[in-house]
């Protein structure tokens, strides 16, 4: 069953990649609302998981917390390593964007929805309410993440050809996540601490990349619009899932 309703998150995946291509000559209000779903996904859907789960403290701050700040460095620290690797031998570099972040990125973004299906079936071995619940949510929300998957992999220089490369993976990604609680379990303090590190590398993107790339030759309203919209879905579908 978790396996079934995971081909409902493959879809929707597809779906958002294919929205994200098709409207190519706006795209500026494209990464306003990819900028407003990743800022959506992080504050409201992976950082309270991340905090519910990782519950534990380190020197009085929640370690899911700690997590988040560190994902947000590392996220800079890899994107510069990355630039400099690329100037020392000479490679070419996109408005000064490394195709090999986007890349990283987008491999972070298929991790994350592995992880959903191993939450689709995780919640269906606790009872069918819990798992359709939580199926419902990965469903919803998985196109956005196809979304942001083809738009970040595109906006770093990558050809189509690998931005619908890392659309297939990520669209795939549940459905082998909801095949893999057949065999193993994930203990929830670890998968908290993974979805805050994953958490602060996504708002790096979103805050360092994405939001000013989207307001750089386009400052419109209509921009900032597409980016409050997107926050609001992600809201929209958190509260529906609860």
């Amino acid at each position: 069953m978790a396996v079934f309703v995971a081909l409902g998150a493959f879809l929707m995946t597809l779906a958002g990649g294919w929205t994200a291509q098709r409207v190519t000559d706006r795209r500026h209000l494209v990464l306003g609302l990819a900028g407003g779903l990743m800022l959506g996904v992080v504050g409201l859907d992976l950082l309270p998981e991340a905090l519910r789960a990782a519950g534990d403290e380190v020197f009085g701050v929640p370690a899911a917390l700690l997590l988040f700040v560190a994902g947000f460095l590392l996220a800079h620290l890899v994107e510069r390593l990355l630039a400099a690797r690329q100037a020392a031998h000479g490679g070419e570099e996109h408005d000064g964007r490394v195709p090999e972040v986007g890349l990283t990125a987008a491999t972070a973004m298929v991790g994350h929805s592995a992880m959903d299906g191993v939450a689709i079936g995780a919640a269906f071995q606790v009872g069918g309410g819990m798992g359709t619940a939580v199926a419902l949510a990965v469903v919803a929300h998985d196109f956005a993440d196809g979304f942001n998957t083809y738009t970040i992999t595109s906006l770093y220089g990558n050809a189509r050809r690998r931005a619908l490369g890392m659309l297939f993976a990520d669209a795939v990604a549940p459905v082998v996540g909801a095949a893999s609680t057949s065999f193993v379990t994930i203990p929830e303090g670890l998968l908290g601490g993974y979805l805050g590190l994953f958490g602060g590398a996504l708002l790096y993107l979103a805050a360092a990349e994405i939001l000013p790339e989207a307001h750089h030759e386009h400052p419109a309203r209509s921009t900032l619009l597409c980016t409050v919209a997107g926050v609001g879905f992600i809201w929209l579908v958190v509260g529906l899932a609860g």
